[in-house]
């Protein structure tokens, strides 16, 4: 069993920056960590993924702007955000899987509470 709990959210303006963390407790080295978004009245978004083995994927619309990461020995992942935009609103979920490098969401097994990130003009 894993718990994740994420903090870091909260309001920022647009251009600037915030760094998300979840910290997980139980064996999350052995499982592939990732972050989704949810807007208000839109679907989950894949946002990024690291494997064990630390490979990223990160998807189109963050490439280039924000950066997964993972420090095993404290089990836990963060998601640096750096040129925020007003479309980066959402709800930030970290999430765990046994799959290699998950994309979707169905392949993650273990689900945070989410922290809200607000970016205002």
């Amino acid at each position: 069993q894993v718990q994740l709990v994420e903090s870091g959210g909260g309001l920022v303006q647009a251009g600037g920056s915030l760094r998300l963390s979840c910290a997980a407790s139980g064996r999350t080295f052995s499982y592939a960590m990732g972050w989704f978004r949810q807007a208000p009245g839109k679907e989950r978004e894949f946002v990024a993924a690291i494997s064990r083995r630390y490979n990223t994927l990160h998807a189109d619309s963050v490439k280039g702007r924000f950066t997964i990461s993972r420090d095993n020995a404290k089990n836990t992942v963060y998601l640096q955000m750096n040129s925020l935009k007003l479309e980066d609103t959402a709800v930030y979920y970290c999430a765990a899987s046994t799959a290699y490098l998950p994309s979707m969401g169905d392949e993650y097994v273990y689900w945070g509470q989410g922290t809200q990130v607000t970016v205002s003009s």
